[in-house]
C-alpha cells in the first residue's frame, strides 16, 4: 500500500498535493489542519484518517481526535499532533511510547521534516512530514508517502511539493 503523510496546511490546500497524493491508498494528516475544506480536498484523493492540533476548531476536533491508533496493512500507526521528537519526547510521549510503541510514529507541529528509526522503541519509525502549508518557519512544504509490504514499511520518499518534479 501508498500511504500519504502530511501536517500542518494551516488551512492552505496546496495544489501540488493533488498529483503526489492522487495514487495514495490512504492519507494520514498529523494536525494543524486549519478548515474543513482541506480534509474535503484530501477526501477527494484518497481516505483521510486525522488528528487535530492546537489551531484546529471544534468542527475539525469533531471528526478528528486528539490521538489516533489504527492498522494499515498489517502495520501498526499512532498519531497525534504535538509529541516532540526522539530523544526529546512531549507531553509524557516517551513513556506512553515506551509502553506500547506502534511500528510507525506520525507527528507534526514543528514543521520540521524528520524520519527516523528509534532503536530504543523496537525499532518503530519516527515520522514527521514536515510542513505542507504557508505558515510557520519551513522554506519547504514537503509531505511524505510511505510503502508497505508484508506488513512492514519498506519504503518512505519525502516530497518537496514546490518543486516541479516534486523530489530532492
Amino acid at each position: 500500500m501508498t500511504i500519504g503523510v502530511l501536517s500542518d496546511t494551516h488551512g492552505w490546500f496546496h495544489p501540488n498535493l493533488v498529483t503526489y497524493l492522487k495514487d495514495v491508498d490512504v492519507i494520514l494528516h498529523a494536525g494543524d489542519i486549519g478548515t474543513t475544506d482541506v480534509i474535503d480536498s484530501l477526501g477527494a484523493l484518497a481516505p483521510v484518517k486525522a488528528v487535530y492540533g492546537n489551531i484546529d476548531g471544534w468542527d475539525l476536533r469533531a471528526d478528528a481526535p486528539e490521538h489516533n491508533r489504527f492498522e494499515i496493512d498489517g502495520v501498526r500507526f499512532w498519531m497525534t499532533h504535538i509529541a516532540g521528537r526522539p530523544g526529546a519526547w512531549q507531553r509524557g510521549m516517551g513513556k506512553a511510547l515506551a509502553a506500547d510503541p506502534p511500528d510507525v510514529f506520525v507527528c507534526g507541529h514543528s514543521h520540521i521534516l524528520q524520519i527516523e528509526r528509534v532503536k530504543s522503541l523496537g525499532g518503530m519509525l519516527f515520522v514527521n512530514p514536515g510542513a505542507a502549508g504557508r505558515q510557520g518557519f519551513h522554506q519547504v512544504k514537503t509531505c511524505v508517502r510511505l510503502y508497505t509490504e508484508d506488513g512492514k514499511v519498506k519504503k518512505a520518499d519525502v516530497i518537496h511539493l514546490d518543486d516541479s518534479d516534486g523530489r530532492h
